[in-house]
């Protein structure tokens, strides 16, 4: 069980590294969303397919920026702690070109503090 300010460095660390990857996609620098990734990270992205790896992650990112999509938005977001380490996010999201909702964005604290995305569940709908 994390502790009190465990519990806070994990939200912290999520909130900021979220924030730096939503800003990432907005300005089009898909290579910049990619770095929040752990590097054999998992993508399931609804209905899209799943992704596995940087490269594949990168690849997807790249598309959806190419074609358009962007100002994206988490609407209403939750952070649950599971230990001192990992976080997972859960929200609903928009932006230009669609809308959807995160099922499943794993946090994990690296060592140097930075948190990075482990598996990401996410599903656009419409």
């Amino acid at each position: 069980m994390a502790t009190k300010e465990q519990q806070t460095t994990v939200i912290e660390a999520i909130n900021k590294a979220s924030t730096i990857w939503t800003q990432a996609f907005n300005i089009g620098d898909a290579a910049g969303c990619v770095a929040h990734y752990e590097s054999d990270a998992v993508m399931h992205a609804r209905p899209f397919g799943t992704f596995t790896g940087t490269a594949s992650i990168l690849a997807f990112w790249q598309k959806l920026i190419d074609d358009g999509f962007s100002e994206v938005e988490y609407v209403d977001p939750k952070i649950e702690v599971i230990d001192e380490t990992c976080g997972v996010l859960t929200s609903n999201w928009k932006m230009n070109k669609a809308h959807g909702v995160i099922h499943k964005e794993v946090w994990v604290l690296q060592k140097d503090g930075a948190a990075k995305i482990r598996e990401d569940d996410f599903e656009a709908k419409g």
